[in-house]
């Protein structure tokens, strides 16, 4: 056999060889519960024209694109173990140079409930010898990492009752050292009560960042996704918001805000587009939250904008960015998908001020 025809042989074996081999090796692509799915054939997408799409969104689309590894959530960088201490109701007298946070520990009750039941407001000034009431209950210590969800879940009880029985305001930031009232929960065992728990976009808002240290100040966000911060890391958020709100995506308005025809709410609208659509920030902010923790909504993008506001975008198919991420107004955050409880490829999109859903269009550019 000529030296010709034996390297073509070589090289046909070669071929075959790698061809059985290929269909052996793992992908090392990301892969994650809600985004498994083959990447498009971008022949078989409809294009719109370099007209029409903003000059960030062609450069998007054309460049290679792969989801980012989700971390795990915050509430879950600790296991909260559930050692409330049990405090009886009880009266105590206040001595020279006593605090409320000093009370606290040698009564084992929250400084904050003790302030609301004897109707002590800032700067929480004591004389000696009053008498204050000292209330009972459940009382867990916040320690280093804890989130409000983490420690309702280790109580199997809601996040939204922590909040009422603790009266936690905004930006609901909790304090190593502090100590929370656990709502009383009857006789159901913490099994059954922990069957029931689920997480929803209320509590991402206002439970899912980690303790801070007294005296110390959320973590600034990172300009990119290559930098991830620690889920023990509470990220600071915007002070206030930047300009108006514009579209998320392009597409046609298919479920609007409020209640619907068979009597359920939506606290977002649903807009119809073709599957891994870019998806964009609509205001500048910070990324809160990427994960699929909510069934309904699969992939999930929260950003908060400053002044309370912020935004929701789920149904994605990929996510573009970390938590603590600090994003532009326009920039792609995610691709759009069918994940979650959607039957088609759409992007769920909500605007909430404080802990309050509200319609987005009227606060969207017209179309």
């Amino acid at each position: 056999m000529s030296e010709i025809g034996e390297g073509r042989r070589r090289l046909g074996a070669a071929l075959v060889l790698g061809a059985m081999l290929s269909g052996c090796i793992p992908s090392t692509g990301y892969r994650g519960e809600v985004y498994d799915r083959p990447a498009p054939d971008p022949r078989a997408q409809p294009r719109a024209s370099q007209q029409e799409q903003p000059a960030f969104e062609r450069r998007s689309i054309d460049q290679d694109i792969r989801a980012l590894p989700a971390p795990p959530p915050a509430w879950e960088a600790r296991t909260v173990v559930p050692d409330a201490r049990r405090v009886a109701a009880s009266s105590y007298v206040v001595q020279r140079d006593d605090s409320l946070r000093g009370i606290a520990v040698k009564t084992g009750a929250g400084s904050e409930a003790i302030a609301r039941a004897n109707g002590i407001r800032p700067p929480y000034m004591l004389r000696p010898g009053q008498r204050l009431l000292i209330p009972g209950g459940l009382y867990h210590q916040v320690r280093a990492g804890d989130t409000g969800i983490a420690i309702a879940r280790a109580y199997g009880v809601s996040w939204s009752r922590v909040i009422t029985a603790n009266a936690l305001e905004e930006p609901y930031v909790l304090r190593m050292g502090q100590r929370l009232l656990i709502p009383d929960t009857g006789p159901e065992t913490r099994e059954q009560r922990a069957a029931r728990f689920h997480i929803d976009i209320d509590d991402i808002l206002t439970g899912g960042e980690p303790a801070l240290a007294r005296n110390t100040q959320p973590t600034a966000p990172t300009a990119s996704s290559a930098r991830v911060l620690p889920p023990t890391a509470a990220v600071k958020a915007p002070v206030r918001l930047t300009g108006q709100f514009a579209w998320p995506a392009r597409g046609n308005l298919i479920k609007r805000f409020g209640p619907g025809a068979s009597g359920e709410r939506s606290d977002g609208i649903k807009i119809a587009v073709p599957l891994d659509t870019p998806v964009l920030a609509a205001a500048d902010g910070v990324v809160a939250y990427v994960g699929s923790d909510v069934p309904a909504l699969g992939g999930l993008v929260i950003l908060k904008h400053g002044a309370g506001w912020t935004s929701v975008y789920g149904h994605a198919s990929q996510l573009l960015v970390q938590r603590g991420q600090a994003v532009k107004k326009g920039q792609m955050i995610a691709l759009s998908g069918n994940s979650g409880f959607a039957d088609r490829p759409e992007l769920h999109f909500e605007l909430r001020e404080g802990r309050t859903p509200v319609d987005p269009v009227p606060r969207l550019p017209p179309r």
